[in-house]
């Protein structure tokens, strides 16, 4: 009996932790439109979220939104606090050595330059260039020998060029089109930087498993149109 007993219990303990695998913690930063942002009811949206969602369900699994600083958003996924990040992470080797990625959601997405209105002159070799600490839009800057000042998240980005403390921002257009576009402060200077692999989800690099489930889940929506629908949506970048 006892034999039965202990066998009974390892069954439900296996079968509870197979359904735990199944709830998949979604870390995303929560700052950045409109990939990602926190809405007026204090809840995740954006293009990511549509998109993590309907992923989730191709996959089979529970998702569970976090959010979590940019700054930090890998080691804490390499930690265990979630367990993928869809946070407009572009794919770069430097981050491939660290985490593994899903194949990519979105195209290469061209990044801007914000500068006050006016300065459609500057010279940006000479400029000081803001961007997000962390981001491909700071390595870019860094190495293109402009001086590069990095803030936490991307409105510090925008406040530096507004109160001074930069020339320019330089960060993915769809962020930026709707900063210029509402306010009459700022502008676009006609002069974009393709860089970067497109965006793709992170994850663990042991997390194989999951990884293939939601290639699949992407590859599915590429094929059947539903994720250009998204992207057209959302207004981020180019087709599929």
């Amino acid at each position: 009996m006892k034999s039965i007993l202990l066998g009974t219990a390892a069954l439900a303990m296996t079968a509870s932790m197979a359904l735990a695998q199944d709830v998949v913690r979604m870390g995303t930063e929560g700052a950045y439109p409109p990939y990602n942002f926190i809405n007026d009811k204090g809840e995740v949206d954006g293009f990511e979220r549509e998109l993590g969602d309907e992923l989730c369900t191709r996959a089979e699994v529970t998702c569970e939104w976090v959010t979590n600083d940019w700054d930090s958003i890998i080691p804490n996924l390499v930690s265990g606090n979630y367990d993928t990040i869809m946070a407009g992470m572009s794919i770069t080797p430097d981050r491939a050595e660290v985490i593994a990625f899903t194949q990519n959601y979105t195209q290469p997405d061209p990044s801007a330059y914000l500068v006050l209105t006016g300065n459609d002159g500057i010279d940006l070799a000479g400029a000081v260039i803001a961007a997000q600490t962390g981001t491909i839009q700071a390595a870019f800057v860094a190495e293109m020998g402009a001086t590069l000042v990095e803030y936490a998240t991307p409105d510090e980005t925008v406040a530096a060029v507004r109160n001074g403390e930069a020339d320019a921002v330089l960060a993915d257009k769809s962020y930026l089109v709707p900063v210029a576009d509402e306010s009459d402060d700022v502008m676009l200077l006609d002069k974009d930087e393709l860089i970067g692999g497109g965006v793709g989800m992170g994850l663990r690099q042991s997390d194989t498993a999951l990884k293939e489930k939601f290639d699949a889940a992407i590859q599915s929506m590429k094929d059947d149109g539903s994720l250009n629908a998204l992207l057209e949506k959302w207004e981020i970048g180019a087709s599929f």
